[in-house]
This record gives structure tokens, sequence and C-alpha cells, in this order.
């Protein structure tokens, strides 16, 4: 009989790339969605079957992390051989604003799946993946962070992971539960959220291209950050639970990159060079030069003389409002654990990251701006 997995947060970037990774390798899929007036299961709609076809792979099903009664009926009913715990209020600026509605998803939720599984009688059967992050190193203690680097988190929603992380721990060796927690470090795909820093900066680049759009506002352009692709992400997050004993693994790349070379290299994509300027807030980039060739071949000859016309113009601004209150400066990620007892390696790097996801918008933005100029109404996002 196939195995079953239950996944929280299957509309979600990471979500949806592992439903579909589980079930090429024969997983029927459950997944928890939350109820909304309106559809938002594009990433994975792909992978949609019909209720009336036999024998399905992917069901979704209602449900809220916020909601214990329905969490336990459905696991419950599922009887799941896999629980991967991907759900969260996962925006670090919005969390800022919304700290209670954080800590009761992101920590709390994960004590309701734990419980569930407990009250259920499900530890023989039942393995749970607890999607960590990074964002617990918070104010770096080290250098790079592996496992035994102290955490020390600098948000509302890494103080709700912490808890996520601690009370997970705590089950392992409590009730001698298969429970680990995966401390990912960032990982991006043409599918992560559009108000999230490198879809940000990956949309706005194309639309700059496309003369959609004249600049660009970013936070802290010194940040640093150790990006991967979501897709060698999903991979480890399966060895995980494939593992004979419950532990806890950094996934990471072990490069780190500012925001201000994410841009660098977001532009060049498409053969486009800009230069920084000033400091702090006064910062910006200005577009420096054009190579016609790589322009052309990635974004189309029409758009050209449009870009051309903005040689020197400014592209890139600062904005405070996109300030943290508390800023994580500096998260690069140890995984030799990882390496050693799952045997994980990344297939992509951030140049091949960037790549995918330009790709990926520049087309997306052409649809766009061939809708519009049809007078289709296209949603816009501000933040």
């Amino acid at each position: 009989m196939s195995k079953v997995a239950l996944i929280t947060g299957i509309t979600g970037q990471d979500g949806a790339y592992l439903a579909e990774y589980l079930i090429k390798k024969g997983y029927v899929v459950h997944g928890i969605k939350r109820r909304s007036s309106m559809f938002n299961t594009d990433r994975i709609d792909h992978l949609y079957q019909d209720p009336h076809v036999e024998n399905r792979n992917l069901i979704l099903h209602y449900g809220d992390l916020t909601d214990s009664l329905n969490l336990t009926r459905i696991i419950g009913e599922i009887q799941p051989d896999e629980i991967y715990n991907l759900a969260a209020m996962s925006h670090v600026k919005v969390s800022f604003d919304t700290p209670e509605y954080t800590a009761n998803a992101d920590g709390l939720g994960v004590l309701r799946i734990l419980e569930a599984v407990r009250l259920l009688n499900l530890i023989p059967k039942t393995r749970i993946y607890q999607a960590s992050t990074s964002e617990l190193y918070g104010l770096v203690q080290e250098v790079p962070q592996k496992e035994t680097t102290p955490f020390y988190p600098r948000s509302p929603y890494a103080v709700a992971k912490l808890y996520g992380y601690w009370i997970t721990v705590n089950y392992r060796e409590a009730y001698k539960m298969h429970a680990s927690n995966g401390i990912l470090f960032n990982h991006e795909s043409p599918l992560r959220g559009e108000t999230f820093v490198t879809r940000k900066v990956t949309r706005a680049v194309s639309r700059i291209a496309l003369g959609m759009q004249k600049k660009v506002y970013m936070g802290n352009l010194s940040s640093k950050r150790d990006w991967g692709h979501a897709k060698d992400y999903v991979r480890a997050m399966y060895a995980i639970l494939q593992q004979d004993e419950p532990s806890d693994y950094v996934i990471a790349t072990g490069i780190t990159t500012t925001i201000r070379d994410f841009l660098k290299m977001a532009f060049a994509e498409i053969g486009v060079e800009i230069i920084f300027k000033g400091e702090n807030v006064n910062e910006v980039a200005v577009l420096n030069y054009i190579d016609e060739d790589v322009f052309i071949e990635r974004v189309g000859e029409a758009y050209l003389d449009n870009l051309r016309k903005r040689i020197g113009d400014e592209v890139v601004g600062v904005d405070p409002q996109y300030f943290r209150p508390t800023e994580v400066d500096l998260l690069i990620g140890d995984a030799t654990k990882a390496h050693t007892r799952l045997g994980w390696e990344p297939k992509y790097d951030l140049a091949a990251l960037i790549e995918d996801m330009m790709l990926n918008d520049i087309k997306l933005m052409k649809k766009e701006s061939y809708l519009r100029k049809g007078g289709y109404e296209i949603l816009n996002y501000f933040e």
C-alpha cells in the first residue's frame, strides 16, 4: 500500500514542491488549506484531481493550525505515516504587526499536532517533520551557524518558531516520538510569495525591464542571507523523515550574499549592470550599462529602446518602512550533519536559483502586461 503523508501549508512554496515530490515517489498526499473566499491553490493546481476520481493521490482538507479539534479530526481520519508541518505565518516583518496570531499559529500550532498524534496513539506509526528556521539564530552567536549554535531570535516569528522547535524536541524525548526539526535557511523559487524579498526583487527587475515599473524600494541592503532553492530543501525534508532515528538538521548552502548583491545578480541575469551610490537610507542604484545581446535574448528586442533611455536613472531606493525593529544581519549555515548523515547536497547554486526566478517572472510580467493592455484587471502587490 502507498504511504500516506499529511502536509500542512500545502498551498505554500514548500508545500507545493513537497507534494509533487512525494506523489512522484508513490505517496498519497493529504494537504490542509485554510478556507478563503478566494482560490489560493494556484501552486498545486497542476496536481489537483477531481474528488470523483478513484484512487486519488492528492486530497485537500480545510483546516487551520489554530484549531486543535479540526487538526485532531483530520489526523485521526487520515492516519498518516508522515506529517510535514510547513504551515506558518511566515513573513518576518508582518509578525511584528500580528505577534499574537503568529505565536498561536507558529508556536502553539506545533503543539496541537504533536498532542493530536499522542492522543490518537499514533506515536508508533507517524513521523513528524517540523519546519524550523534560520531566523532562530537572529543575533548570531557563531559563524557559520550549526545545530549546536545558541539561538537568539529577533522577531515574533522567530520567537514563535523557537517554541515550535523546543516543543518538538520535548515530545521526542518525553514520548519517544519520531519528531525532527529541519532548521532551513532561506530557500526561494519561482513559487515564493510576491512580498518576500527575493521574489520582490525578481518581479521588480522584470517589471523595470518591461517598462512597467520605474523603481523598487528595499529595506536593509546590507543584510546577508544564505539562499538556496526550495526544490533542494524539500528533498532534505523527506530525507530527514527516512532516518531510523529522529534528529535536528541545519539545511543550508554555506554561502552568504547581501541583498545588494542579489539585486546586482538579478539585473545581470538580463544583461543590465547597476551601480550603487550613497549610504544608509540615501543609498540608490542607477542603471549603468546594458549588454544588448543578453537583454534581447532574455527579455526581447521590443523592450530595449525604452530601457536605453533610462541609462543613469535610479532603479533601486531605500525606504525605512521596510526596516525591521530588530534586524538579523548575517545568516550562513553549516550543513555538515545533513551532508554526512542524510547524503544531502544542493543541486542549485545562487546563480541557477536567480536564473530560474528571473526567467519565470519575465514570462509572468509579460503576461500581466498583455492582460492589462487588453483591459483585464490584475492584482497589485504593494508591500
